[in-house]
């Protein structure tokens, strides 16, 4: 529900969550085409990084590489690599 503008062509965002999680996927929506006033949706998110810390914030893991596809529904989920403990 909350819309998150970027200025730039490359932005990160940083989420800090108050306590430990082991999230499976990350969900990106988007207006669609059609429903943009100017009927464009050239600002959304394309390739993305979705990065996790440890406890103190100090290592940093891959959680994975994805692509948001403007032609597909506005939602779109995309499962983590779980990086067993």
């Amino acid at each position: 529900g909350y819309c998150w503008p970027f200025q730039a062509s490359r932005s990160q965002v940083v989420i800090r969550l108050p306590a430990q999680v082991r999230p499976t996927a990350i969900t990106v929506q988007h207006p669609l085409k059609k429903s943009s006033e100017l009927g464009d949706i050239s600002s959304a998110p394309r390739d993305f990084v979705v990065s996790g810390v440890d406890e103190e914030g100090e290592e940093e893991t891959l959680l994975g590489t994805f692509s948001y596809d403007t032609e597909k529904e506005p939602t779109q989920t995309f499962p983590l690599q779980v990086r067993e403990v």
